[in-house]
């Protein structure tokens, strides 16, 4: 059974120590940020090999966004196998399966289209793999310590991720291309071989499934579907779903006019990156603050305001200001991202207990899948309206989505913290 907060303990606030105290947590926890490191790594180096072999800026580009695209289809047709199998198959066969691509990548040489292919194959199978991973995770943590135990892997993703991109470049300089690729995959294999040895093998009634329920009642595929379909189907579940895509998806489209802006306004060289960064660096912080200081109640209450914390700023760049107000701009919005924290409770409460893997391989997936939609479609505007405009119309968008929940529906029904997943 997921544990969940009682009544009594729903303004309970967990700390950090006692989150980092769960062992499987803590396992999970350091896997994944050593995993996402090498992800970053692995995804430079793929897209400088790919620039290296055919001078391509737009498969280069392709090459970095691969790995992102197939994961909703991959949601849609394997995500019920999130809930019908092991987790730890599961979590360690997926970094196992990285390890296999990066080491093909590393000493085969294929055709492009093949290397492409073997990046997108692994990318459809991943929100099985998280999937699994983050419903454990759930069931390791109660009440505010599970929105603390996001917060921390929200705080390390950010933290590994710009630490892979820096390393990639460093790595790829020293090393080469293809030695880059290996390395990352040693880090695959280490993630993989922890799982293994270190995380308990459970039974299906301990991690939410029924003895024989990896056979299903249709194929894994047919069962993924109708679980996909029934997940997007309730009220609840999808516009809680939806709430956690729009926005980010939407600063992502800002995100991705960063370079050409800076380029625009004709910013010194290198001044791009400082600005790419300061998105981070405000999630960090924000996701820091909001989660150690606040308590579960007021985290809730604060889903509008700090969602418009993450437009409103945005919407400045209409003025098309200089490198410093940029970067406190984009530094308050980066922050803003922290509303995600009082989605978490109410997410997990609105989920089937059967469904749990399956939809946060959804969420997971959706999110990925609309931040990489969010470029594209910013980057058409900007051709009319220039970049600072196009940058300004994405923070209107994101903080539209904190009006539309905003109309959501109080609870009909006495809770101990407000949620917004009653409708």
């Amino acid at each position: 059974m997921t544990k969940t907060a009682e009544p009594a303990q729903g303004d309970r606030r967990a700390t950090y120590r006692e989150v980092l105290a769960e062992p499987r947590f803590r396992l999970l926890f350091s896997t994944r940020t050593v995993a996402i490191t090498a992800d970053s790594l692995r995804i430079t180096t793929f897209s400088v090999l790919i620039f290296e072999a055919t001078g391509s800026a737009l498969l280069s580009a392709l090459a970095f966004g691969i790995g992102f695209l197939p994961q909703l289809f991959g949601s849609l047709l394997l995500g019920s196998l999130a809930d019908r199998l092991s987790p730890r198959v599961l979590i360690a066969g997926g970094y196992a399966l990285e390890c296999a691509a990066a080491l093909l990548l590393a000493l085969v040489r294929m055709p492009i289209a093949a290397s492409l292919g073997v990046v997108a194959l692994v990318a459809l199978a991943t929100p099985v793999f998280s999937g699994a991973s983050s419903r454990l995770v759930a069931q390791c943590l109660e009440g505010d310590a599970y929105v603390l135990g996001r917060s921390l892997n929200n705080i390390a993703g950010s933290g590994a991720q710009l630490f892979g991109l820096a390393l990639g470049g460093a790595v790829v300089a020293v090393l080469g291309p293809h030695r880059a690729l290996a390395a990352s995959a040693a880090l695959y294999l280490g993630c993989a071989l922890a799982i293994r040895i270190r995380l308990p093998r459970l039974q299906p009634g301990e991690f939410g499934g029924t003895p024989g329920s990896a056979r299903g009642d249709g194929g894994a595929v047919r069962a993924s579907l109708h679980g996909a379909g029934l997940l997007l189907r309730g009220h609840a579940v999808r516009r809680l779903m939806l709430a956690q895509w729009l926005p980010p998806a939407f600063v992502a489209g800002a995100e991705g006019l960063i370079v050409a802006y800076a380029g625009g306004r004709h910013f010194a060289p290198g001044w791009y990156a400082v600005l790419m960064g300061c998105l981070p660096v405000g999630m960090l912080v924000g996701d820091l603050l909001v989660g150690r200081l606040l308590r579960p109640v007021t985290r809730e209450r604060l889903v509008v305001p700090l969602i418009a914390l993450m437009g409103l700023p945005l919407v400045g760049f209409v003025a098309e200001p200089g490198v410093g107000v940029s970067s406190c701009l984009l530094l308050l919005c980066g922050f803003g991202f922290a509303y995600g924290l009082g989605l978490q409770r109410p997410f997990l409460d609105a989920l089937p207990q059967d469904g749990q893997g399956q939809a946060f391989g959804l969420l997971g997936s959706g999110g990925m899948t609309l931040q990489g939609v969010g470029p594209a479609c910013f980057g058409s505007v900007a051709a009319g309206i220039g970049t600072g405009g196009a940058i300004a119309l994405a923070g209107g968008a994101a903080a539209l989505t904190a009006g539309w929940i905003l109309t959501w529906r109080p609870p009909t029904s006495p809770a101990p913290v407000p949620h917004y997943s009653t409708g």
